[in-house]
C-alpha cells in the first residue's frame, strides 16, 4: 500500500515513533517507495553521532547500551538505538529482541528503539542498517547507538557504519586473544572492559593495553584508544565512556577525522546500492538467452569466464 512520505517523514520529524517505525520498515522491506524516502532524508541528515557498539556475546552489549542511553538522557539528548539481532530461521525477523532488555526507556518520549534482523548479513549488521541510521538521524536524534550481534571475525563492518566504534570486553571470557583473533583491536575507538567487579577485570585491562601497545605506530597528537571499566548493570563507569565518547568526537571535528568516516561511510553505501542492483539485473538474466550463450562459450572453451563477465556486464550497464 502506497504511503503519503512527505506527510510521513513530517510526522517522524515531530517526534512520531510510529511513523519513525513505518520508514523503518519501508527501508527494511525494500518497499517500491525507498527512493521516495530516501530523497525526502537526504536534507535532513547529518546532525547525529553515530556509536557502534559490539563484542562477544555475554559482554553486556544491551545493558551498556541501556545505560549509554540514560546517560545521554540526563543531558537532554533525544537517542536513537539500533539492535541488530540474528534472524530467526523461520521468520527471517529478529531473534533476540534487545527492546525487551531496554523496557526502561519504553516510555520515553526522547528515546526510539528498534530492533533490526542481520537476516543472515555477514558482519554483524543489517543490511539495511544505513539508511535505518538515516531515518533515525532526520526524526531529530542526536546520538544513534548501533548495537551489533556478537563479534567475530567477519564481523567488524561496526567500524564502517560508525562514527565512533566501541568494543566491550569482560574478564574471564578469554577475550584478551579472540579480540586478537577477530581484529577487533584495529576497528575499536574506545574499549570498555564491563562487569569490571569481577575478578580478572584488572588482568583483561592489562592485556587489552599490551595488545593496544603492540599495534601500529602512533604519531604525536594520534588518537590512543582508552579502556574505560565499567559495571553497566550498575551505571558505574558509564559517565566515563560518554566523556571518552565527546572526548573522541571532538578529536575527529579538530582534525577532519569524522567527516573523511563520513564521506567513506557514503561512498560504501552507494557501492552497496550500484552493486545490489547490477546483481539484480543479472539474476533477471539467468533465463536470458544471453547468459546461457555465454555459458555454453565457456564450456567449450571459446571465451574465458572474465572476459564472459565483461561481455555480461557491458550488455547489463548498457541495457543490451
Amino acid at each position: 500500500m502506497a504511503v503519503d512520505v512527505p506527510q510521513l517523514v513530517e510526522q517522524a520529524r515531530a517526534g512520531r515513533p510510529r511513523a519513525v517505525a513505518r520508514l523503518i520498515s519501508l527501508v527494511e522491506g525494500a518497499s517500491p517507495q525507498l527512493r521516495e524516502v530516501m530523497a525526502a532524508l537526504a536534507p535532513l541528515t547529518g546532525g547525529a553521532y553515530v556509536v557502534g557498539l559490539t563484542g562477544a556475546p555475554g559482554v553486556g552489549k544491551s545493558t551498556s547500551t541501556s545505560a549509554l542511553v540514560s546517560a545521554y538522557r540526563k543531558t537532554g539528548k533525544r537517542v536513537g538505538v539500533l539492535a541488530v539481532d540474528p534472524s530467526s530461521p523461520f521468520s527471517g525477523g529478529a531473534l533476540l529482541g534487545d527492546r525487551v532488555r531496554m523496557s526502561d526507556h519504553a516510555s520515553d518520549p526522547g528515546v526510539y528503539i528498534r530492533s533490526m534482523a542481520t537476516r543472515g548479513h555477514l558482519g554483524g549488521l543489517a543490511w539495511a542498517a544505513p539508511q535505518a541510521i538515516r531515518v533515525l538521524d532526520a526524526a531529530g536524534c542526536e546520538v544513534i547507538l548501533v548495537e551489533t550481534v556478537g563479534v567475530g571475525q567477519s564481523e567488524v563492518d561496526i567500524a564502517g557504519q560508525a562514527d565512533t566504534s566501541v568494543v566491550l570486553l569482560a574478564p574471564g571470557m578469554g577475550d584478551g586473544i579472540q579480540a586478537a583473533k577477530a581484529g577487533i583491536l584495529e576497528i575499536g575507538d574506545l574499549y570498555v572492559v564491563n562487569k569490571a567487579d569481577r575478578d580478572g577485570a584488572d588482568a583483561t585491562a592489562r592485556e587489552l593495553n599490551h595488545m593496544l601497545g603492540l599495534g601500529e605506530a602512533r604519531g604525536p597528537g594520534d588518537w590512543r584508544p582508552p579502556i574505560v571499566r565499567t559495571v553497566a548493570a550498575r551505571g558505574e563507569g558509564v559517565d566515563e565512556v560518554v566523556e571518552a565518547l565527546e572526548k573522541h568526537r571532538a578529536w575527529m571535528e579538530e582534525r577532519g577525522v569524522l567527516a573523511e568516516r563520513r564521506r567513506r561511510r557514503a561512498a560504501r553505501e552507494v557501492e552497496t546500492i550500484a552493486v545490489t542492483a547490477l546483481r539484480e539485473r543479472i539474476a533477471d538474466l539467468r533465463g536470458d538467452r544471453r547468459l546461457g550463450a555465454l555459458a555454453e562459450r565457456i564450456v567449450t572453451g571459446s571465451l574465458d569466464p572474465y572476459a564472459a563477465a565483461d561481455e555480461l556486464v557491458t550488455g547489463v550497464t548498457e541495457g543490451a
